[in-house]
């Protein structure tokens, strides 16, 4: 199917609000990154999202190029062409954006699809991150509205983070401590400065304890009654009843979380759950495995000449493929996302 236009986008995440569900958030930095992302959505049934990050678009405009624009035009029109042959609806999000990254990557971006808007065209992109985590909360609510405003002239989706999330991605790093849990008038704060829809749609990425990287189950303090919270504050704050999730939130940091923790975290809202540990590690594993056991074959040994079907980059590539796309149907059925295709 086409890349989700924005009307489609919206009905995907208004069904994940109403029926508890959460999209898997997969990032990709690469054709076969992606390849695999789109046949693990479709092996799922599931709708999903596919998102590059600041070093993501860098990889991909090429190792001696480093440019986010470049990488991101260039993985937008591959991804629009080969999703065409899949039977699920896929929407393109860019993920971390700092502050001192906003003017080379997601404001160009930006204006990239207001022109095509302009033009009677889909955004290049359905929805954009604003990752405001590392500057006063008053800051961060100021750019979040001058963002908003200007994807909702786009039709694009504003994602912001209000909180912190610990560990390391892409070069940003947060200690792990008390900072990493927003507080019900962080809340308030958000309502207030951007609303609840009616100036355009955004989706939070409130903290409860996440964590970016590697951890095993039970080492990561989640507390996912913080979103109930916080989306209790937010209904007080707009009248509505104590019942109400007037938040679209976004879960970051979720490697190593429990079955649990990731159910209670839908429940109270979430719709997007960020992927990237996992399925790096579930893509590179069948190549270690294919390296380490046909060593010989992919390697000049002796003098001889090696085996070229074993060296032959699609021999492992699509072990690889496989392998992450079988992560990917995983966090699928954890979501609950599975089976809940909208062209289904």
């Amino acid at each position: 199917m086409p890349i989700a236009t924005p009307e489609v986008y919206a009905q995907m995440l208004d069904a994940a609000k109403e029926k508890s569900f959460a999209y898997p958030a997969i990032n990709v930095s690469s054709s076969q990154t992606l390849n695999a992302a789109l046949k693990g959505f479709a092996d799922a049934g599931s709708d999903g999202i596919i998102q590059v990050s600041t070093g993501g678009a860098e990889y991909l405009s090429g190792p001696s190029i480093k440019d986010m624009v470049t990488g991101s035009v260039a993985f937008a029109a591959y991804a629009a062409e080969v999703a065409k042959n899949y039977p699920v609806n896929i929407a393109l999000h860019t993920d971390h954006c700092p502050k001192d990254k906003l003017d080379g990557f997601v404001r160009p971006l930006l204006d990239i699809s207001a022109e095509r808007v302009a033009r009677g065209e889909a955004p290049l992109f359905q929805s954009h991150m604003w990752d405001g985590s590392a500057v006063p909360m008053d800051e961060n609510l100021q750019i979040a509205e001058e963002l908003l405003a200007k994807c909702a002239a786009a039709h694009i989706i504003l994602e912001i983070e209000v909180g912190v999330v610990g560990g390391e991605e892409d070069g940003v790093a947060n200690e792990i401590n008390d900072q990493l849990y927003t507080t019900p008038e962080d809340a308030i704060a958000t309502i207030k400065a951007l609303g609840a829809g009616e100036r355009g749609r955004y989706m939070t990425a409130l903290t409860f304890g996440n964590v970016h990287g590697v951890y095993k189950p039970g080492n990561v303090k989640l507390r996912p009654e913080i979103l109930k919270l916080a989306q209790e504050a937010a209904a007080s704050e707009l009248g509505l009843g104590s019942d109400a999730r007037p938040f679209d939130l976004v879960f970051h940091g979720g490697s190593g979380s429990t079955a649990q923790e990731i159910s209670d975290a839908v429940d109270f809202g979430v719709v997007k759950m960020n992927v990237d540990t996992d399925t790096q590690y579930a893509f590179t594993r069948p190549v270690a495995g294919h390296m380490l056991a046909n060593y010989d074959g992919v390697l000049k040994v002796d003098g001889e000449v090696g085996n070229k079907k074993l060296y032959d980059p699609r021999a492992w590539g699509k072990a690889a493929e496989a392998g992450m796309a079988e992560r990917i149907v995983e966090a699928c059925e954890n979501l609950r996302s599975a089976g809940t295709s909208l062209s289904s």
